[in-house]
């Protein structure tokens, strides 16, 4: 027997039609990246159109046009080093902040926070004149500082939420037994926060990856991401459609694929402390 309210019926549809709604274009662009640039340009779109690997060949450089391994390359070692020192400096100012808070901890917050208000595109010429003073212009580790500064603000931010779930009397017992910091952070609170860190780990790695303005100014053919190679299927010759959509399908891949590994994580680390 069916308990449940009409309205929580209700409900459920929505949320399954919203869900419908976001994927279909996904699902459109997985469709589009098999088909033959003939077939993707056709308007209305044939939906019965043939079958090709054409556009994976063209995007993988099979054809004669330029490899997407050194991009992907740069992509997750940028990513992934950025998110690393991210956590490395995040955990212990968002202990600081949280289970052993300093004075006027909210305004420290508030500032971390404030530091996102700024346009990427106001201090974009000031980075590239000082990428340039030094050398570091398409340098990957100069898109790692920038990366790891775009994102440690929030990082802190959703950190400090996170710690302050950590019971007070472990972290006291971890003391007592002559635990100093390094240890107490990575035996005792790091564990306990696991799904918090997870879920502020992959935000970071996603903003990363999708970064586009920074990487097509400071890069150039060393240090250029997947998201600028992307961009360059756009040519005055036109918009290769079947080829973009394999293309934008390979370069989303690694991001879906790390969702889709902490999806239990992200889901306990966005929701701690939601229930009491």
């Amino acid at each position: 027997m069916n308990l449940r309210p009409p309205r929580v019926k209700g409900l459920g549809l929505v949320a399954w039609l919203a869900g419908i709604l976001f994927f279909l274009p996904i699902a459109w662009m997985v469709l589009t990246s098999f088909h033959s640039e003939e077939s993707a340009a056709t308007n209305p779109p044939s939906f019965a159109a043939s079958l090709t690997l054409d556009g994976y060949r063209d995007f993988f450089g099979t054809a004669g046009g330029a490899s997407p391994w050194p991009a992907l390359v740069n992509s997750t070692v940028a990513s992934l080093a950025s998110t690393l020192f991210v956590l490395v400096l995040a955990l212990p100012a968002a202990y600081a902040l949280s289970i052993r808070p300093v004075r006027k901890w909210t305004d420290v917050l508030f500032f971390f926070l404030s530091t996102k208000m700024l346009p990427v595109v106001a201090g974009l010429l000031p980075i590239y004149l000082f990428a340039k003073n030094t050398g570091m212009l398409d340098n990957i580790w100069l898109l790692v500082i920038l990366y790891t500064s775009m994102n440690l603000p929030i990082a802190v931010w959703m950190m400090q939420s996170f710690l302050a779930e950590v019971p007070i009397a472990v972290i006291e017992a971890a003391r007592i037994d002559g635990a100093r910091l390094p240890t107490l952070l990575a035996r005792v609170v790091a564990p306990i926060a696991m799904p918090g860190i997870a879920a502020t780990a992959l935000i970071c790695f996603i903003f990363s990856w999708n970064e586009l303005l920074f990487a097509r100014v400071l890069s150039g053919v060393v240090a250029q991401t997947a998201p600028v190679f992307l961009t360059g299927f756009i040519t005055s010759q036109g918009l290769f459609l079947a080829k973009v959509c394999a293309a934008s399908l390979v370069i989303s891949l690694p991001v879906l694929a790390a969702g889709f590994a902490a999806q239990d994580k992200l889901v306990q680390g966005l929701s701690l402390g939601a229930v009491k």
